[in-house]
């Protein structure tokens, strides 16, 4: 007795739909037509026999069965990917396709300065960028949608391989005009003034970390979508910040009056690396990438490469 197997195609369509709870929305995710998905998730449940989608007017809820077997497809899904990068990884270095997700955090202040070299180095290697925060960024790592990630740790990523770049250290952004303190210290920062990432951004860990003063988290001013918008809010007097170090070698004060210093505190640094899954068959290209990336400490850092 045969049994029926399930194309890739339909495993990226039902995948494509549990994600975005759409079928239009899955079918631009897929690059098809909304027909074409519909019409092979529906050929996928005649011949399992079973129902995986419900399917209303205003709404699309999958069965439990569904639920399960969409675990399974991203998992074969990402076999099939390691699949493809073990045949590109057999070919020359760097080269091909390669996907990376970096934080927003890092991205404006490292890819100016590496993209170029890439471009120039490795001609054959396509990288496919996406930003987005490190939650997301590491969820996306282990479904098989990004090869690597380019994040600041320390950051809960799950079961990946490492390769720390260098270190990035914290500093106390003040409005202008306003006196320095003699030392930036987590102990003399008034709460009430702190202006931080909105949840979802590591850095606003990493700085509440740094600080270990739990009474932050509940009553510092948690408005700031972006780095760019915290420097906004500071050069406005609204408050004072943290930003690293990378951020601020880079130009983002071009053009404000604020100040900065050192934090002095234990922990006040984090480390930029590149991540990717444990046993993936690029990890030689990731090694290698990981050796470029160290070239892109901003200039006039005194930040020590690793």
């Amino acid at each position: 007795m045969s049994v029926y197997l399930p194309t890739i195609k339909q495993l990226q369509y039902l995948v494509a739909l549990h994600e975005t709870g759409h079928f239009g929305r899955a079918a631009n995710a897929c690059f098809v037509t909304q027909s074409t998905l519909s019409a092979g998730l529906r050929e996928m449940e005649s011949l399992l026999g079973v129902t995986l989608v419900e399917r209303t007017k205003r709404v699309v809820r999958f069965t439990i069965l569904g639920d399960k077997i969409v675990a399974k497809a991203r998992h074969v899904l990402r076999e099939a990917e390691e699949l493809a990068d073990l045949v590109a990884a057999s070919g020359e270095p760097l080269s091909g396709d390669l996907r990376m997700s970096v934080i927003p955090t890092i991205a404006p202040f490292m890819l100016p300065a590496i993209l170029p070299k890439l471009r120039a180095q490795w001609p054959k290697l396509r990288l496919f960028l996406r930003e987005e925060t490190s939650g997301a960024a590491c969820v996306n790592l282990h479904r098989g949608q990004v090869d690597c990630v380019l994040l600041a740790l320390p950051y809960a990523c799950g079961e990946v391989d490492c390769a720390p770049l260098f270190s990035d250290k914290l500093c106390v952004a003040f409005p202008p005009g306003e006196r320095l303190p003699k030392r930036a210290t987590p102990q003399n920062l008034d709460e009430k003034r702190l202006l931080l990432l909105e949840d979802g951004h590591c850095l606003k860990d990493h700085v509440l970390a740094a600080c270990n003063r739990p009474e932050l988290r509940a009553e510092a001013m948690m408005l700031g979508t972006s780095l760019h918008t915290l420097v906004q809010m500071v050069d406005n007097g609204l408050g004072v910040t943290m930003l690293p170090e990378m951020a601020v070698n880079s130009g983002i004060l071009a053009g404000t009056g604020i100040t900065t210093c050192p934090l002095e505190a234990d922990h006040a640094t984090r480390e930029i690396a590149l991540v990717w899954r444990k046993a993936s068959p690029r990890s030689a290209d990731f090694r290698l990438l990981a050796e470029v990336l160290q070239t892109a400490v901003p200039p006039d850092s005194d930040l020590p490469v690793q």
